[in-house]
């Protein structure tokens, strides 16, 4: 990829921090910059009460690793501001990644300890992807957390994206993105469909009623629009008013009504009979309004189709990072010596475990999963067949992209392999416990 195709791509070399640089530069003084080195994500806890976390950003981050690619103006900068010496600019101008990376599959379920991605080559190539990778995976793989238990309580009910406008505007795309893998039927956002191909949704606000003289004559223009299956809003003025003109202005065959307010489940129960009683009987019900998944297992019992999520979707339920950390676990001693296992030792918890690790999740006589077992060395073989991670790049070329429709299939599956007790929203352990054999 030359420096012209990288700018068309949109390089990725700066969403990163200075410190990244720095150490760069010092570690081409002492040499050290081309030592073998491994560097593994994990996290050290999930949020609080939480009992799984899902891998998404995965293939973003393949994408970013592909671009981490300096640009001539980037490299005029960072030497008009002195951020780097000219040997270390010489450097970045050739930088290429050419290690390997492996890493848990985008839509897999994680836990505390999880090696969620193992990068390794020389200390110069892999230090500086640190930060890029960990605010794709920290971001995406919190949207992902979140969506993943609102699609458990909605109990196969479809969950349509609509947090474009509670989130930052490229936030708001990646979340999308996230929220399909862990099960969502679509966004709102169009961004989000154009780049990812997901599916796009949406009908009309509540500007659409009042800009026009009546409420019928609103309906009347939405269908005479988009047909008798749109959606129609309904709470704008007076609910009941509301569905029978709506049935009156598109008969029977409408395809569904909006509740954006009010007692949701009330409100539902009371337009499902009237719906039935006006002969609508296939008309669907979708309800929108501050919904996060405590909401939304609430209107289990209601007469609801469909859920619209925005808020508390983009900013992960409450939990918009997953405390994810990039750190050094191996080392070779000399140029060309053996790897050797290095840890940061701290006290308040935030020790790591040196080697680089592998990871099988064990499954129990009824094939559902009953540890996450994390080692370094030889892979005991009755684990063998239960190995999580899976290869991502090979000698600086990328080899496990996937459609996203992988991704989203691959979440499903995992999900259900845990045991039942991982959709419970009520605060608890993870589900898995980590065992570590080193």
């Amino acid at each position: 990829m030359d420096a012209t195709s990288v700018t068309a791509a949109g390089s990725t070399a700066l969403l990163t921090d200075r410190y990244e640089l720095t150490m760069l530069q010092a570690a081409l003084r002492s040499g050290a910059a081309h030592r073998r080195s491994v560097f593994e994500v994990f996290t050290r806890r999930l949020p609080a009460g939480r009992r799984y976390g899902v891998v998404a950003g995965t293939g973003r981050v393949l994408d970013a690793v592909e671009s981490f690619r300096f640009t001539s103006a980037q490299l005029d900068w960072l030497s008009d501001e002195r951020i780097v010496d000219d040997e270390t600019l010489r450097f970045l101008a050739d930088y290429r990644f050419t290690g390997d990376i492996h890493g848990y599959p985008e839509g897999e379920v994680y836990f505390p300890g999880s090696p969620l991605l193992t990068v390794e080559g020389s200390f110069a190539e892999a230090v500086i992807l640190e930060t890029v990778i960990l605010s794709i995976l920290n971001h995406d793989s919190a949207i992902a957390a979140a969506a993943s238990r609102m699609t458990s309580a909605a109990g196969g009910r479809p969950v349509i994206e609509m947090g474009a406008r509670r989130a930052h505007e490229r936030a708001a795309v990646t979340a999308a993105r996230a929220a399909f893998v862990a099960g969502f039927t679509a966004t709102s956002d169009l961004e989000a469909g154009f780049t990812y191909g997901i599916p796009t949704t949406g009908t009309a606000a509540h500007a659409f009623t009042l800009v026009h003289d009546s409420e019928r004559d609103a309906f009347r223009a939405q269908i005479d629009s988009m047909g008798r299956g749109t959606t129609l809003l309904v709470d704008t003025y007076d609910l009941r008013e509301a569905v029978r003109t709506a049935v009156e202005v598109a008969g029977p065959e409408l395809g569904a009504v909006r509740i954006d307010s009010g007692d949701l489940t009330l409100l539902a129960h009371r337009v499902r009979r009237q719906l039935d009683e006006l002969g609508a009987t296939g008309t669907r019900i979708i309800v929108t309004s501050d919904l996060d998944e405590y909401a939304i297992a609430a209107l289990a019992a209601a007469p609801v189709d469909g859920y619209g999520v925005g808020t508390s979707l983009v900013t992960g339920s409450g939990h918009p990072t997953c405390a994810m950390v990039y750190k050094l676990v191996a080392r070779a001693a000399g140029p060309d010596g053996p790897l050797v296992p290095v840890a940061k030792r701290s006290a308040g918890g935030k020790t790591s475990v040196g080697g680089r690790k592998w990871a099988a999740r064990r499954p129990d006589a009824d094939g559902v999963a009953d540890a996450e077992v994390v080692g370094t060395g030889t892979v005991p073989a009755d684990l063998a067949p239960h190995l999580v991670q899976v290869p991502l790049v090979k000698a600086g070329e990328v080899v496990g992209r996937e459609p996203l429709e992988a991704a989203r299939e691959r979440h499903v599956r995992a999900r259900a392999a845990l045991p039942l007790s991982a959709t419970q929203l009520s605060k608890g352990d993870p589900v898995l416990t980590t065992e570590f054999q080193l």
